[in-house]
Formats: structure tokens, C-alpha cells, sequence
């Protein structure tokens, strides 16, 4: 009889030192242990809100927009990664006295983009769309991306640097 009651003493004991503890680190925000608000899960990774979920808009070179001599390929590296339904900005100056005719063009495969081959490639942003507030492509497939300026026959894309790729990645609502 004695050893039960020192089992129930015991189980009392511990029962009441994590009611105590839960308790006292209910509104406790670290990342392991006294996650009692539901804010992060075990591993300390947070569930985003759909703000923070949302996708971005992003133009192509920052503030040198899209123009030949860039290097788009390091911008892309640079800017990575990049994610589903992001949008990506294409702006540059429509043809005038003083600029080059620039387009976009969505490349079928990393051979085409390699050589800046535009035979298959599909003409998306024309010579006047990237004036104002720029031409849009919004990321909706998961799979790679290849977009060149094919103005000049190529020459844009091959001398110019004007070609870059990306990925887009699916957003996870944890971080």
C-alpha cells in the first residue's frame, strides 16, 4: 500500500510541475520548448500569414532595367530565388533616335538558351511593351524559365547578355 501511494505521490507531483510549467510559458515565444501560442511548431519554423505568403513583383536588373551590356544571368543569381505567381517586370525604352529595339523572348530549352538559338523561342514581350510600367510574365509553371532579348537576330542575347534563367521555387508557408 505504501509503494502505491508513493507511485500516485509521484505522479501528482510530476503532473502538477508541468501544469506549472505550461502555465507559466503559455505566451512563451522561443523556438523549442514553450511554443504554447501555436506561433511555431516543434523545429522553431513559423506558418507565415498570406501577407507574408504573397507573391513579389520584380523587374528584371533592378533600377538598369532591361538593357544590352547587363548581365542578367549574375542579376538572376544575384536575386534568387525567385517563386511561383512572382511577377517578373521587363522595362526598357520603346525604339527611338537614341536606344535599341529590345524584346523578350521565352526560350524551349537550356540548349536554345546556351546558343541563343530563337528558331522554337516565343516572342512575349514586344518592341513598345516594356515602356511605362513595364511588361509583365507571371511565374506559373514549376520549371525552369528561359527568356532572351531577340532583337538583331540574336544579337542582344549573344554579345549583349541579355538572357538569364530561373527556377521558380514553390513558397512553403514555414520559413
Amino acid at each position: 500500500m505504501a509503494v502505491k501511494s508513493a507511485q500516485t505521490l509521484v505522479l501528482l507531483v510530476a503532473f502538477t510541475s508541468i501544469f506549472t510549467i505550461v502555465t507559466a510559458n503559455k505566451n512563451c515565444n522561443t523556438t523549442f520548448g514553450g511554443n504554447w501560442n501555436h506561433t511555431n511548431n516543434f523545429w522553431g519554423y513559423r506558418q507565415k500569414n498570406a501577407t507574408e505568403i504573397s507573391s513579389k513583383r520584380i523587374v528584371v536588373g533592378g533600377s538598369e532595367n532591361w538593357r544590352f551590356g547587363f548581365n542578367y544571368t549574375d542579376w538572376a543569381i544575384k536575386n534568387a530565388p525567385f517563386y511561383l505567381n512572382d511577377t517578373l517586370v521587363f522595362k526598357y525604352d520603346p525604339p527611338n533616335d537614341t536606344t535599341f529595339p529590345h524584346s523578350v523572348y521565352l526560350l524551349p530549352n537550356f540548349w536554345s538558351f546556351q546558343n541563343c538559338d530563337l528558331r522554337r523561342a516565343i516572342k512575349i514581350g514586344e518592341v513598345n511593351a516594356g515602356a511605362g510600367e513595364g511588361y509583365e510574365f507571371v511565374l506559373k509553371r514549376w520549371q525552369p524559365h528561359f527568356f532572351a532579348c531577340g532583337e538583331r537576330n540574336g544579337f542582344h542575347c549573344k554579345v549583349g547578355l541579355m538572357k538569364f534563367m530561373v527556377g521558380p521555387l514553390i513558397r512553403s508557408p514555414y520559413y
